[in-house]
């Protein structure tokens, strides 16, 4: 079993890169890469998608060493339609983080719209070891090998399910079961979950609400 200690390292080293990708976006002149991405940021969570991703792309340009680190660009080329700059995306991002079920969940979610889930299976992102709860089991069931029923059985707290229910609605979506995806969505954006999920509570809540339009 892995301890809380491992858990808190492995997140600690993908934060301390994302950190050295800040700093290294706040050496540039006049609007800098940084503030353009918190703006993006903030234009994706505020549901102003085109404007997010015009940000991001911006940013993605003037440092392209620095761009498979921009997980949350894949994210918001997803909600524009952008399927196969999202695949690229997440493609491009396991170099930088390949231990990350998240990345491989997002990537099938891309070229499932784009192609077919049978097709996002067969791409479907090889994975390290992945230490957080439930990840394990969110790519067993993206694989095909574990029900959305056993995910959430092998999530044993607050922020687990949360993660288990934002993944097994994008994957209800991604096979187009509408209802079962809207109802995960909606328990995986509740307020309950907002400190626990971080900025992918928020991508949550900007799915819930555009279901609801």
């Amino acid at each position: 079993m892995v301890s809380r200690n491992t858990v808190r390292v492995v997140e600690r080293r993908f934060w301390l890169g994302w950190v050295v990708t800040l700093a290294t976006l706040g050496t540039l002149d006049a609007q800098t890469p940084r503030q353009i991405m918190r703006q993006a940021e903030a234009d994706f969570l505020a549901g102003r998608l085109e404007a997010s991703v015009t940000g991001f792309d911006q940013v993605a340009r003037a440092l392209p060493e620095a761009a498979p680190q921009f997980w949350q660009r894949g994210i918001a080329l997803y909600y524009v339609g952008r399927y196969t700059d999202c695949r690229r995306q997440f493609e491009s991002h396991r170099l930088v983080n390949p231990n990350d079920v998240e990345n491989a969940a997002w990537h099938f979610l891309c070229v499932a719209r784009e192609e077919s889930p049978e097709e996002a299976l067969a791409a479907l992102l090889p994975v390290g070891p992945d230490p957080r709860a439930p990840m394990g089991a969110i790519y067993e069931m993206f694989r095909g090998r574990m029900s959305p029923e056993a995910v959430l059985s092998a999530a044993p707290d607050p922020r687990a399910r949360f993660y288990a229910h934002l993944y097994r609605g994008l994957y209800h979506e991604a096979y187009g079961r509408t209802e079962a995806a809207g109802e995960e969505i909606a328990l995986a954006a509740d307020e309950r979950f907002a400190r626990v999920g971080g900025y992918m509570h928020g991508v949550a809540v900007v799915h819930r609400d555009r279901l609801v339009r």
